[in-house]
């Protein structure tokens, strides 16, 4: 059977999480922690103690070598077990660990979504500064290991805006502000071509959130196992964090009415079995305050998300700038936060309109320009929006034709994979 009449794979693969299933459907079939557990006993034991025939080692050695686990199961694997070291293959966007990487597509194609590589194309994802090289490992392994009928690698921030298509009118010039758990990008597209000059990373994320919120709980001297603080933090993040409007009102709240803003955790001790329970104060706004205040947390880097989002549209081409600040797009896990999006449009405003009466001062009244409109759009699958757009690209018939093909990649090796097109757009 043709594999053009399958549905293609799609694989969007973050720094904390995995989303993975095929083209054509609203929603991931599984989300899962990006994260390997391998049993690497047998590499730390001495050769001494590996007796038996040559025959013997190699098997123990092949046998340690299979036996890995991805996503929650890796993580359960390491709590009850001192035999599997848990590996993150991607750091920051990129990837860090290619074997691990591998070993975790394979997992995620034979054990989860149960479909035979050969079958079916395939769609990855890949943050915008990415390197090429990069690009050359993804296409050997998926045409190499996996042999797959046809790969292309998209560009995540370009999926984002194409996951409006459904949801608002097929608009692709804006701004994409992807927070996930390990990079926070905004990165501007002017009709679908990623303007690759004007890009801006912000090194907080998600998990700074979650460090952030581990350490205030940890300075209030809250009962919670050493162990089990960072998952706590985690959990505390995505269960019970909101954007605040005014930080000194929520302070007051928050002391006016403890019983009602103050929320209580529930945990069991993972060694002794035991109960405990915490307080959630202050962290549940203090948390996602950190990209509007990003003082609070760290002295590295001081300058907010806002900020950032309007010294990108400011370098971009002068005549798009209009269209980018009316389509500033959401996506990734952490811009789920309660009225994320309102708190983010409302500081932009201030600061475009602030500029817009320095500008009119400045001419005496002479010249006015025109107000800018400023619009944070959110919807309901920015968690997943990358993922999302991908199912809707690989839905088209024109995505088959614009794929890498095996027969391209045998005849012309892994260079193939080095371009991506929408950097080959006019900036």
């Amino acid at each position: 059977m043709d594999p053009t009449s399958r549905p293609a794979v799609v694989i969007d693969n973050g720094t904390g999480y995995t989303k993975m299933g095929f083209a054509g459907n609203v929603e991931p079939c599984f989300i899962l922690p990006t994260v390997v557990a391998a049993n690497e006993s047998f590499l730390s034991q001495p050769k001494s103690s590996l007796k038996g025939t040559w025959a013997a080692q190699h098997n123990a050695g092949v046998a340690a070598d299979m036996d890995f686990f991805i996503g929650d199961e890796a993580l359960a694997k390491s709590r009850s077990s001192s035999t599997y070291n848990l590996r993150y293959p991607i750091e920051h966007g990129q990837v860090e660990d290619w074997d691990a990487m591998e070993r975790y597509w394979q997992q995620c194609v034979f054990n989860y979504l149960r479909c035979d590589p050969e079958d079916h194309y395939f769609l990855l994802t890949e943050s915008p500064l990415t390197p090429p090289e990069s690009r050359e490992y993804t296409g050997e392994i998926l045409f190499e290991t996996f042999n797959v009928p046809g790969l292309y690698i998209a560009v995540n921030s370009v999926l984002a805006l194409a996951a409006g298509y459904t949801t608002s009118k097929c608009e692709m010039t804006g701004v994409v502000v992807d927070v996930g758990d390990g990079a926070t990008r905004v990165v501007p597209v002017a009709e679908g071509y990623v303007i690759s000059s004007c890009i801006k990373s912000i090194p907080i994320a998600g998990k700074d959130v979650t460090l952030f919120i581990q350490q205030l709980m940890r300075e209030r001297g809250e009962n919670i196992p050493p162990e089990d603080s960072f998952d706590v933090a985690r959990k505390v993040k995505e269960m019970y964090c909101y954007t605040s409007s005014d930080i000194v009102k929520e302070y007051n709240k928050h002391d006016k009415e403890p019983g009602k803003y103050v929320k209580q955790w529930k945990g069991v001790k993972p060694k002794t079995g035991a109960p405990y329970t915490c307080d959630v104060g202050y962290e549940r706004f203090l948390g996602p305050e950190v990209f509007f205040n990003p003082e609070i947390y760290s002295n590295d880097f001081i300058t907010s998300l806002p900020a950032v989002i309007d010294k990108c549209i400011q370098s971009a081409p002068i005549d798009t700038r209009r269209a980018l600040y009316k389509n500033i797009v959401l996506s990734g896990g952490s811009t789920m936060f309660k009225d994320f999006g309102r708190r983010l449009q409302r500081d932009l405003k201030k600061i475009v309109d602030a500029r817009v009466l320095a500008n009119n001062a400045r001419t005496g009244g002479e010249i006015t320009s025109q107000p800018l409109e400023v619009n944070v759009v959110s919807h309901p699958v920015q968690r997943f929006a990358v993922w999302f757009g991908g199912s809707v690209l690989s839905s088209t018939p024109e995505f088959f034709a614009s794929c890498r093909t095996k027969e391209e990649y045998d005849e012309c090796g892994a260079s193939i994979c080095r371009t991506n097109p929408v950097f080959k757009g006019m900036y």
